[in-house]
């Protein structure tokens, strides 16, 4: 027992309190997310208008259809897992199914805050862009962030539950539906961007043979500045998702006691050996 991992910030009797309480805390994210996003679409009608106006309600109304989405897989999930613990505990109580499958509870938790998280990233990146004070790229990675805690979730519910259930039918339909909603996202965040931003002419018409030279080597210069700095940037994301992935480590059923016998190695097949060919 002293070896079993524990949550570092819950007591193992508490986390049938908090699987409860996060979940609700989730639903309620994301319902003020919804709200947010009503607020902002009000606003955008009353201070914008023309192009601006529509590339604003298209990615708030793919933002509300996502949080939707959402919504119903927390509801959905929340049903699966009143029915994992239902079917498994046998005579013991909910609290000491919880403490048996403590790693489980504990990324069943770590699951639902981050949808409840990605949730209200999302609104405030969408908030920032209609104000034109954020990133359209900050809305791409958000959707991406969801799509990746709607899977996580997922998986924590279906490592416990019956492969016939029809809770955990009905949630991979909400993940693929989230999943869906997101790419909407991602979709009308593009293509509003494209709408937005003004590309500049590139009128060289009337520049010297100098002067063009004098440009396109400053031109190579700020190419091999960001490419250097790209890469830079790339080493940075895989060290941060190398060091994620060492602090959420990987689940393993055997620690909640209920390791499953390895298969027994199967015997290799013998084959004739190749004939020679011919040159």
């Amino acid at each position: 027992q002293e070896l079993r991992p524990k949550s570092l910030d819950i007591k193992q009797e508490e986390l049938g309190d908090m699987v409860e309480k996060e979940m609700a805390s989730t639903s309620e994210a994301i319902e003020d997310a919804v709200r947010r996003i009503e607020e902002m679409m009000s606003k955008a009608r009353n201070e914008s208008s023309g192009v601006k106006l529509e590339v604003n309600e298209r990615i708030l109304n793919s933002c509300t259809d996502l949080m939707k989405a959402i919504r119903l897989l927390v509801l959905t999930s929340t049903n699966l897992q009143k029915e994992i613990v239902e079917s498994g505990r046998g005579a013991a109580t909910t609290q000491e199914f919880y403490a048996k499958n403590s790693r489980w509870t504990e990324g069943l938790i770590s699951a639902s805050k981050a949808v409840g998280w990605g949730a209200t990233q999302l609104v405030e990146s969408a908030d920032r862009v209609v104000l034109h004070t954020g990133k359209y790229e900050e809305l791409i990675v958000c959707s991406h962030e969801i799509a990746a805690s709607t899977a996580q979730l997922v998986a924590a519910s279906k490592v416990k539950a019956e492969k016939n259930s029809k809770n955990l039918g009905r949630l991979q339909e909400c993940s693929r539906n989230v999943n869906e909603m997101a790419a909407n996202v991602v979709a009308s965040t593009k293509s509003g961007q494209e709408q937005i931003e003004e590309k500049d002419t590139m009128d060289f018409s009337g520049m010297s043979l100098i002067k063009l030279k004098k440009e396109e080597m400053e031109t190579q210069v700020k190419v091999l500045e960001l490419e250097k700095r790209l890469e830079g940037e790339r080493v940075r994301l895989g060290e941060l998702r190398k060091q994620h992935y060492a602090l959420a480590g990987p689940y393993d059923p055997a620690e909640d006691g209920e390791a499953k016998p390895s298969p027994a190695p199967r015997r290799g097949v013998l084959k004739k050996p190749p004939l020679a060919q011919k040159p």
